[in-house]
């Protein structure tokens, strides 16, 4: 159900890679599926909540997407299988680990899990 004032949707750029190419990324690294509306815009649905970062030197320059795994390892394969860069190996942080990675579009993206 769609409710006022609540995160409903997530805008990420592809113009750092080709729509196609970024489809192919996400749907190897995590199963994405997608639908096209015209030859520049595909959309997802895989779910969305967030939070915001005070600390300055932790905060992200641009808002950061972060996925959820079962299992790091195996999805920090999958990106690298899928072509994305890791940019920050797995981390330890406050309520489990993750890691960074950018997509072929230049997206900065992370993936938590316990």
């Amino acid at each position: 159900m769609k409710l006022t004032g609540k995160l409903d949707y997530l805008e990420m750029p592809a113009t750092g890679g080709t729509l196609d190419r970024l489809k192919a990324f996400y749907s190897a690294a995590f199963a994405w599926s997608f639908t096209d509306y015209g030859p520049t815009y595909s959309a997802f649905a895989e779910g969305l909540d967030g939070g915001f970062q005070a600390d300055a030197a932790e905060a992200p320059a641009k808002p950061l997407p972060v996925l959820y795994s079962d299992d790091l390892e195996e999805t920090l394969g999958a990106v690298e299988s899928a072509g994305g860069t890791i940019i920050k190996p797995i981390f330890p942080f406050p309520g489990g680990r993750r890691f960074h990675f950018v997509d072929p579009a230049g997206n900065e993206l992370a993936v938590w899990g316990q």
